[in-house]
């Protein structure tokens, strides 16, 4: 099983979230070995896809460098990490991301147009050894051992909507597609005004993001899956796992996890070489992991 990149660039318009200005947006494909960077061509500034270079993580992960930021970049991510591309430019000229419709489905569809590529060299992807969990109060995020990938989630909130849901992903680039991708982020109408008072949340509205009041759903087209809100903390959690610079085999489990639970996570398994090792992935034994890419 070999790296892979885009086979062409490819690129779109959309709304930032917090600014509510039009965002363009390019993919470009780069060399073996490179990673994931991200570029603001309005500055002249790339960042490095790596936990050292997360900036912030209290409504969404940010990545900066020598004080600028781009925001909002798990979703994006989330589709670039399901589909197994290790190497790419992402190009932004603003400082953030666009939302699009507030789930993956516009970056999976992105990513088909320019296709996938091999490269000549062997994929590389973490093994979880040890068990590793980050926990404040009820809150946790988990990774431990297993023989495939699974993300497992469960949410609490104290809504009629909500309640109690709970999801585990059997991950293949495949189930994530039809399970996850389409998605979208969530949020309170009480929280969007507020934002909107501190100058945030700018580009929000019900075109891309489920908003609720204390009893309904506002959206007129109702829920895209009746556990929606759930299948998205899954989504956010694969983006935000991409931190670690490369696929992983392993399970995820997180209770109430966010950004910052994750970007912890990340960190904590970096910080002991003991926790994981990385595999090159060549011969016979890679045939199970490239069904799940395919």
């Amino acid at each position: 099983m070999y790296q892979t990149t885009i086979k062409k660039a490819v690129e779109l318009v959309g709304i930032g979230l917090h600014k509510g200005s039009p965002v363009r947006l390019r993919l470009e494909p780069l060399e073996k070995n490179s990673g994931i960077i991200f570029y603001r061509s309005d500055v002249d500034v790339s960042i490095a896809l790596t936990p050292a270079n997360v900036v912030d993580t209290k409504m969404a992960t940010v990545i900066g460098k020598d004080n600028y930021v781009i925001s909002t970049i798990e979703h994006l991510l989330s589709a670039v990490y399901a589909y197994g591309i290790d190497n790419l430019r992402v190009i932004v000229d603003a400082d953030e991301v666009p939302v699009m419709d507030g789930s993956s489905a516009s970056y999976c569809m992105l990513l088909d147009e320019a296709g996938i590529k091999e490269l000549d060299a062997p994929k590389k992807i973490m093994r979880i050894k040890k068990e590793i969990m980050v926990q404040e109060g009820d809150k946790y995020v988990k990774l431990s051992p297993s023989p495939d990938l699974r993300y497992g989630f469960t949410i609490k909130f104290a809504h009629p909507v909500i309640n109690k849901q709970e999801y585990v992903l059997n991950f293949t680039k495949e189930n994530y597609k039809n399970e996850i991708a389409r998605a979208r982020t969530f949020g309170f109408l009480h929280e969007v005004q507020y934002l909107r008072s501190k100058g945030l949340a700018l580009g929000g509205s019900l075109d891309n993001a489920i908003v609720l009041d204390d009893k309904k759903v506002l959206n007129p087209e109702g829920l895209r899956f009746t556990d929606e809100f759930v299948r998205h903390k899954i989504l956010d959690a694969i983006g935000d796992m991409s931190l670690i610079g490369m696929n992983f085999i392993g399970n995820y489990e997180a209770m109430a996890g966010s950004h910052d639970l994750n970007h912890k996570l990340t960190l904590a398994l970096l910080k002991d070489a003991e926790n994981y090792e990385v595999i090159e992935l060549v011969g016979e034994k890679t045939a199970e992991l490239e069904k799940a890419y395919a």
